[in-house]
């Protein structure tokens, strides 16, 4: 089969051939029909994702497919069945096995390439907005990188929600992808003082953050008594050094949000968080922005759309058409 892996940390990744895997125990083996990149995808191959697991590392956190083999100690999803998987590793290749804990049956309905951009994006924005931040309705929501992959996402669940939605991102073409995915207010961050404008709309009582540095600075001096900032990424770059005794004084939460790790300690959040997604997709309330989908010789030219930031939404790799 084809693998599109990399050899070792900081190396390119390329395809390669290898056997057809085996289900161990408590494992499944899935026909992969489609799988997500996402911006950790680039930093598992510079090695400074916060899993390490030893190469050759096949990349691809999130597919879907089907069920084609049973390891020992499973009785299902049988063979057959549609599926989604948050699969940490092990994507972009043509057969994977995975651990039947990271296994969420897929709504007949749902194609394969929506279900592979609905996992990760759409999971952290849900967990993060309704478990960590609690956002109510009628509060204002700021999302910074509002037109990438995760920020869309936020922009669209924090409308589902109730809120009150103002994105930040770079240029009119990446804002109109942001006021189509809902937002009330769009600040554009190359051109406009985020702070400055952020307080002329009221400030914000939820702040959701992927990108850190400045501007994370920038939407610090912008919210509201008791405003909780969700913690996502770096995408900048730039890990935000916080001044506590600004949390101290305006009563502010900073909130780390590490999805993944929900599988290590509490899995049923993330089954939640599935089911809450395939129903309000079901319900026609929310689909993935997919701006790309491209075959698995050009899995590459994917990755380069995430760190060049040109891609609006997910960007997808078909693997086969089931």
């Amino acid at each position: 089969m084809k693998s599109f892996q990399i050899s070792g940390y900081g190396t390119r990744p390329g395809l390669a051939d290898l056997p057809v895997p085996e289900p161990g125990p408590g494992e499944l083996r899935v026909r992969i029909a489609a799988c997500g990149l996402n911006f950790a995808d680039l930093l598992m191959i510079e090695g400074r994702y916060q899993e390490r697991p030893d190469p050759p590392v096949t990349l691809g956190m999130e597919l879907a497919g089907v069920v084609e083999a049973l390891g020992p100690g499973i009785a299902g999803p049988a063979p057959g069945s549609r599926v989604a998987v948050y699969s940490g590793q092990g994507g972009l290749a043509e057969w994977g096995c995975f651990a039947a804990g990271r296994v969420a049956a897929l709504p007949d309905d749902m194609p394969f390439a929506d279900a592979a951009g609905l996992l990760i994006a759409h999971g952290t924005s849900h967990l993060a907005l309704t478990r960590r931040a609690a956002l109510q309705p009628g509060e204002t929501l700021l999302v910074l990188g509002a037109a990438g992959g995760v920020g869309l996402t936020a922009v669209e669940i924090g409308k589902l929600l109730g809120a009150r939605v103002i994105a930040c991102a770079r240029g009119a073409d990446r804002l109109a992808a942001a006021k189509a995915a809902g937002a009330d207010h769009l600040i554009d961050s190359d051109t406009q003082d985020i702070a400055q404008q952020v307080r002329a709309l009221g400030r914000a009582d939820v702040v959701y953050d992927p990108v850190g540095g400045a501007q994370f600075a920038a939407a610090l001096r912008a919210v509201t008594p008791e405003a909780r900032i969700l913690s996502i990424g770096f995408a900048s770059g730039e890990v935000p050094q916080i001044p506590a005794n600004h949390l101290m004084v305006k009563n502010v939460s900073v909130i780390g949000v590490n999805w993944g790790g929900y599988l290590q300690f509490n899995p049923g959040a993330m089954a939640h968080t599935f089911r809450a997604l395939f129903d309000w997709y079901a319900e026609d309330r929310l689909k993935p922005h997919i701006s790309h989908v491209l075959p698995l010789e050009r899995a590459q030219e994917g990755l380069d759309l995430l760190k060049s930031r040109t891609a609006t939404g997910k960007v997808i790799i078909r693997i086969a058409d089931l």
